[in-house]
């Protein structure tokens, strides 16, 4: 007999759960999702970058802040530093190609690094965008990023300052009130009142009203520099020629033979002579060579000293000399500017306060040059000098800053808290001739007349030379890799503006403000995951437009 078949009727159980993603997994994920947001940084960061000589749009300036500020708002601190670091890093590639003549290592590894800076303004902007009032938090931070960035590391480095992207707009005359710094705030607050009108605009609780009163403050200010008295008047003035020699070669090897553009320098100071003597040129008061305008030391080198000599007795002013000059030890040299009479010979002497790392000095020799063999062209260090450079030229009490010193806003109001009636940049920017370089540094001259009353005499080597009224605008300038003498009659100032009177102080004043806001908004994230805090859980101030 068969056996009955009893069949076993089962009950179908909760279906098996999918494996929880890795960590990989969920770590790309993240990175999928910030693609939009990153592309979006190096897209403004680059709007920043062409904000700048040589391209000089200045109104994507306030555009670029505004896109950080939108790009970092209501983020964590980590992901506002990894959007910072994304737009600081492309518009620090573009603003120093320049660097390329010396190396594309070079020009990666200082925006690599000055991009960090930018990364640490990308999470204090996402830190503090919770506070009420951000966008003065936000301005203030600009401010902190540039003081920490002009100063830091070896010296620091204040290349793309915002200021330096505005030096001929409605914001530049902010600058006799509160120098670069002030500059700096007024464009990124103008910059993070347009995002907070953008968001007021688009965002989840719109109010037209609130958008349009930060459109118009945004645009106070912007106009605000116009209501900032500029002193251009001079108690005197003084007739100066500017030479500019040009050199042989530009790019690394600009010098070429030995006295090549010593000769330059001089011929060219003699063709003025012969000018003012067949009577097509009227006489100058004085003469400025630039920087490295002698590649030789004359107190070394008698053939030197006594082409020096000859030009300087041709024209018949007292002339200003670049050079290099024997340091104290063998180790070192002097980047100098000299005052040659024609009758004396040389006299007082400015040496350059700042020198450039890498450039005219190596920190660290004995390690990096080892790793970096290209370092071991910079066979001496530069030996800085202590004093600023006011010296008495003819009749002009100059102030006198060298170069890169230009950037650096306590070199420059030293010399003329210390009695500068006129600015010289004495310059070599032979080594990046039509790189840009020497326009961003016309530019932050254009800032320095502004900000001191001053007339600015730039002197080059091969451009770009110029000569620069107290209120910012070029009365004349000479092309790249070109001979050329400018001369003009410039006013000599006694008085002193508000930025010269103040100091540092406004930059401190809202640097420290960026500081204490990030510190507040930390406190009140911590306040607000404390246990038993009201609303545990969520933003005591939450992210709304």
């Amino acid at each position: 007999m068969a056996l009955p078949v009893t069949q076993e009727r089962s009950t179908p159980g909760p279906a098996p759960e999918a494996p929880a993603p890795g960590r990989g997994a969920r770590a790309l994920t993240r990175i999928r999702a910030g693609l939009p947001r990153t592309g979006l940084a190096v897209l403004a960061g680059l709007l920043l970058g062409a904000a700048f000589p040589p391209y000089d749009l200045w109104p994507l300036s306030v555009v670029g802040v505004a896109g950080l500020s939108l790009l970092t708002r209501g983020r964590t601190a980590r992901q506002g530093a990894w959007t910072g670091f994304a737009f600081g890093l492309p518009f620090f590639l573009l603003l120093l190609k320049w660097l390329t003549v010396i190396g594309t290592d070079a020009m990666i590894g200082l925006s690599v690094v000055e991009a960090l800076f930018v990364a640490a303004l990308g999470a204090g902007l996402a830190v503090t965008s919770r506070l009420p009032g951000w966008p003065l938090w936000a301005a203030c931070l600009w401010v902190t990023q540039e003081w920490a960035r002009d100063r830091l590391p070896l010296g620091g480095f204040p290349w793309g300052r915002l200021a330096f992207a505005n030096t001929a707009t409605p914001f530049t005359p902010l600058a006799a009130l509160g120098g670069a710094p002030l500059v700096t705030f007024a464009v990124a607050l103008c910059g993070a009142l347009l995002a907070w009108a953008a968001l007021r605009v688009r965002g989840p609780g719109r109010a037209p009203r609130a958008a349009a009163l930060a459109a118009l403050g945004a645009i106070a200010a912007m106009l605000a520099g116009y209501a900032v008295p500029v002193p251009t008047k001079g108690d005197d003035s003084v007739k100066v020629a500017v030479i500019q020699g040009n050199v042989p070669n530009p790019g690394m090897d600009f010098l070429g033979r030995p006295m090549q553009v010593l000769n330059n320098h001089a011929e060219a100071t003699e063709r003025l002579a012969a000018d003012i003597a067949a009577g097509r040129t009227e006489r100058p008061d004085v003469v400025i060579w630039p920087e490295n305008s002698s590649d030789l030391d004359p107190f070394t080198d008698p053939a030197a000293y006594r082409r020096i000599d000859e030009a300087v007795k041709a024209v018949g002013v007292p002339t200003l000399v670049g050079t290099l000059v024997d340091g104290p030890d063998a180790q070192h040299v002097q980047n100098e500017g000299i005052v040659w009479d024609p009758r004396t010979g040389p006299g007082a002497s400015y040496t350059k306060q700042h020198p450039v790392p890498f450039g005219e000095y190596v920190p660290f020799r004995a390690e990096l040059s080892k790793v970096i063999t290209r370092l071991q062209r910079v066979a001496r260090d530069f030996y800085p000098g202590t004093s600023t450079g006011v010296m008495q030229l003819g009749p002009a009490k100059i102030g006198d800053v060298i170069c890169f010193e230009v950037a650096y806003d306590e070199i420059v109001r030293d010399t003329v808290n210390q009695g500068a009636r006129v600015l010289v940049v004495q310059t070599n920017n032979a080594t990046y001739a039509l790189s840009g370089q020497p326009d961003q540094q016309l530019a932050m001259s254009r800032l320095r007349a502004v900000e001191h009353g001053r007339a600015v005499l730039i002197a080059a080597t091969s451009g770009i030379s110029g000569v620069i009224a107290p209120d910012g605008s070029i009365v004349s300038r000479t092309k790249e890799l070109t001979a050329a003498e400018l001369t003009a009659t410039v006013p000599l100032r006694d008085g002193t503006t508000v930025a010269d009177r103040v100091g540092a102080a406004p930059e401190w004043t809202l640097a420290v403000a960026g500081l204490l806001a990030c510190a507040a908004a930390v406190f009140a994230g911590r306040l607000r995951r404390r246990p038993g805090t009201p609303g545990k859980g969520e933003a005591l101030n939450p992210v709304v437009p």
